[in-house]
């Protein structure tokens, strides 16, 4: 997705994993997607999602978003399909059975079928386990700022509470733009992804001021984590400073940074599974089963179809047929589960990040700008019901 220079340096969590030039970097950040299209991505995500109740017969009619996509740009597809299309050729232009009818009729490729449809259903189970967890750390990090925000919003002067929250959501946009440093590299960049939403959310003032922006510009937030674990650090030293200024009880204060703290563990989780996808030994294991297994499969299936006397064109249809619905549970399954893999890329299938920031600065705004009666309007009001 995203092209680094071979020069390594030290790092954490994925952090300046690279030593890049500016220009190295402003080049990338233009070839990762701008914020109009992510929010085209993203609302095509959405749709996507809302398809799985639909009747059978709406769902069969979709092309993006479903298994039919990637099939038909497989070539090991076209190729199961070709052979069992050129045997079947063959077979039809002979009026003999060839010796190699019987020989074949003495194999058994249901064997290998069946030990490959094992390790490709463990294969997407695994990925989906992984899958569900990351999504259970998104949204975990979006429950803990609304925690704090609450505190924040009750507990703390107003300008104290807006400061808070607003280092907490810059770290929770940095976090993912940070995810390019890692894995498979992410879609969301600084320049079109954390400017923007620095600018423009539901909060009353940016969500960091240029000041601060200075202060963390030693930070390549593109390609390192280490821009999220500051501002984390800065969050936690907001609440031990509203503790020394009498804002919060020692109770309050263990709260706050245990909640931090949280974030930051579910945000360790997210780049941890991202920098460790399932092993490629596992991977190309199950490509080279696929591979030697497909053309098998519809060699076999092919002079089982008839010869001489026997052959049939309805016959031969249906078994097409057959090989391609085996094509698609081949090739649909290992395609499923590699799309599992990295939940945080630009495909449709990966997770609604757009959706979860947004959503974490929609309600912060809320809960931040939250207002009762005052306690005469509420007690006048009682007074009358009684």
């Amino acid at each position: 997705m995203t092209t680094k220079c071979d020069v390594p340096s030290g790092g954490a969590d994925g952090a300046d994993a690279f030593v890049e030039s500016p220009k190295l970097v402003q080049v990338e950040a233009e070839t990762r997607p701008d914020f109009k299209e992510l929010k085209k991505i993203e609302k095509k995500r959405r749709e996507i999602l809302l398809r799985a109740e639909l009747p059978f017969w709406r769902i069969i009619m979709f092309w993006s978003g479903t298994c039919l996509k990637e099939i038909a740009a497989d070539s090991l597809v076209w190729l199961t399909i070709i052979i069992y299309v050129g045997i079947r050729i063959y077979a039809n232009h002979i009026d003999f059975v060839p010796d190699s009818v019987e020989m074949l009729s003495k194999t058994n490729i249901g064997i290998l079928g069946g030990f490959l449809s094992f390790f490709l259903v463990l294969f997407v189970n695994q990925t989906n386990g992984r899958f569900l967890e990351m999504y259970g750390f998104s949204k975990a990090c979006s429950g803990r700022i609304q925690d704090i925000a609450g505190v924040a919003r009750t507990q703390l002067p107003p300008e104290v509470g807006q400061k808070l929250v607003r280092h907490f959501n810059a770290a929770h946009v940095a976090g993912y733009v940070g995810l390019n440093a890692i894995g498979m590299g992410s879609p969301y960049s600084k320049t079109f992804f954390f400017d923007h939403y620095n600018a423009d959310n539901k909060l009353v003032t940016p969500l960091l001021t240029p000041e601060e922006l200075k202060v963390l510009s030693h930070h390549d937030m593109d390609h390192s984590g280490l821009c999220m674990k500051e501002l984390v650090t800065w969050c936690q030293m907001d609440v031990a400073q509203a503790r020394k200024d009498g804002y919060l009880d020692s109770y309050q204060e263990k709260f706050m940074h245990s909640k931090i703290l949280d974030f930051r563990a579910a945000m360790d989780g997210m780049y941890d599974y991202t920098d460790q996808p399932p092993h490629f030994f596992y991977i190309h294991f199950l490509v080279l089963l696929s591979a030697l297994y497909l053309p098998l499969f519809a060699i076999d299936t092919a002079y089982a179809g008839g010869w001489g006397a026997e052959k049939a064109i309805g016959l031969d249809i249906l078994q097409g047929i057959i090989v391609f619905l085996q094509c698609i549970f081949v090739v649909g399954l290992r395609s499923l589960g590699t799309k599992m893999i990295d939940p945080y890329g630009d495909d449709l299938e990966d997770l609604s990040v757009i959706n979860y920031v947004e959503g974490t600065l929609e309600i912060c705004a809320t809960i931040m700008g939250a207002k009762q009666p005052a306690n005469k309007e509420v007690s006048g009001v009682t007074t009358g019901l009684l």
